[in-house]
């Protein structure tokens, strides 16, 4: 059947949040009919759902429900895969070596008479959060550059343009003054209370909910756009064709229903500080495993609120990328500037946790994560033999009288 577009929907930092989808499937089924589906990217990754089905679930939804897509640093190697290769569209991630582009950088629709050109980008900081393995044949170009050379490419064909940008929504602002010619554009990336939308001359710019709570839409409104936010509404019947799909999704949450003990105090019935937590991993690891030093960042948990039991699902959303525990040592660069190294892992990947306090001058070796090691440290030299999330078990909860622990 084909379908006339009246709008364009979009959600952003899906995050695998799949308990939301009793929400999502049925009312993207309801907008599909009339509407262009999109997603800003991060559908995949931060909970036990991607943990344990390996994205598949995910891989169903976007190529059941959406039209087109962004990607985004968390699940990129999923935008490369068969079916969501050829939904994937950006304007500014290239091949390293040949500078040719990794996806289509755009498609063209018609909505209310209008041709409307629909493009992406990726933030460069954004794009360097990826893991160094599974970016390391690609880089990527300015986004303002790319936008601008493909509005050339292109403007005497379209009429209104449209950016799905997994940047972050301060730099959306940017990207907004800095290319005046678009006319939305739909944020990603950011997870703030900053929605909009917001005006910045005649281009708006906004964003939808993450973590499925919600999304963005945009439609032509005389020779203008209109743009709104809007939260998915209560819970209903998923339709008879998507039935197979929730069957799915139920049986992944009867798994993640397991107990794996009783939550300790401080941590019982609140929502998780996850830098309090890391504060005493760090110092347990620093004393039990006898490292020189340890250096782990907030955004490797998740806030997640727990309740008297800790089950599977939890743990998962506490500790939803698998860190491994590895030792790294510094590069001599890095070694005899402690503080601009501390400054900089800051400035890509968010509040530190380091133990001892403050880092002992002269120290050469750390205990981090396998992200950390690879991404920012030139790379491990061994593993710990343990996972964070085993070492965030131990901390947080008392063991079921079957289960045995990681670390003591």
């Amino acid at each position: 059947m084909s379908r006339t577009y009246g709008q364009i929907v979009a959600t952003t930092d899906v995050h695998s949040a799949l308990d939301q989808a009793d929400r999502l499937l049925p009312h993207l089924h309801d907008l599909k009919a009339t509407s262009l589906i999109a997603d800003c990217g991060d559908f995949f990754e931060g909970t036990g759902f991607y943990r344990l089905g390996k994205g598949a679930i995910e891989r169903e939804i976007l190529t059941t429900l959406y039209d087109v897509l962004a990607p985004g640093n968390h699940g990129w190697p999923h935008y490369f895969e068969p079916g969501l290769r050829e939904m994937t569209i950006c304007a500014n991630a290239v091949e390293a070596t040949t500078g040719q582009p990794l996806f289509d950088r755009l498609r063209v629709v018609e909505m209310h008479g209008r041709r409307v050109a629909v493009s992406a980008v990726i933030g460069v900081s954004a794009f360097h959060t990826i893991p160094a393995g599974q970016r390391a044949r690609h880089r990527v170009t300015d986004p303002v550059t790319a936008l601008r050379e493909l509005m050339l490419e292109h403007h005497h064909r379209v009429d209104s343009w449209i950016v799905l940008s997994h940047s972050g929504f301060e730099e959306d602002l940017e990207l907004a003054l800095a290319c005046p010619f678009l006319d939305v554009v739909f944020a990603g990336h950011c997870h703030s209370d900053t929605y909009g939308p917001v005006h910045v001359g005649d281009t708006l710019v906004v964003k939808g909910r993450e973590l499925g709570a919600g999304y963005a839409a945009a439609e032509p409104v005389g020779s203008g756009w209109a743009a709104r936010t809007a939260v998915f509404p209560a819970p209903a019947t998923v339709p008879h064709h998507l039935a197979a799909l929730e069957e799915k999704i139920a049986s992944t949450w009867q798994m993640l229903a397991t107990r794996l003990g009783t939550v300790n105090e401080p941590y019982r019935d609140t929502v998780l500080d996850r830098h309090q937590l890391l504060e005493e991993i760090a110092s347990r690891l620093h004393t039990g495993l006898g490292a020189d030093a340890v250096v782990l960042n907030d955004t490797a948990l998740r806030p997640t609120r727990l309740g008297d039991a800790l089950t599977l699902g939890d743990l998962l959303a506490i500790e939803p990328f698998d860190n491994q525990l590895v030792h790294a040592f510094l590069p001599d660069r890095h070694v005899q500037d402690l503080d601009g190294l501390l400054a900089h892992l800051t400035k890509q990947t968010g509040p530190l946790v380091t133990s001892p306090s403050p880092l002992p001058q002269g120290v050469r070796s750390v205990l981090t994560t396998d992200y950390l090691a690879d991404t920012y440290l030139g790379g491990r030299t061994h593993q710990a033999g343990l996972r964070l999330g085993e070492a965030v078990r131990s901390v947080i909860a008392t063991p079921l009288p079957e289960a045995k622990e990681g670390i003591r």
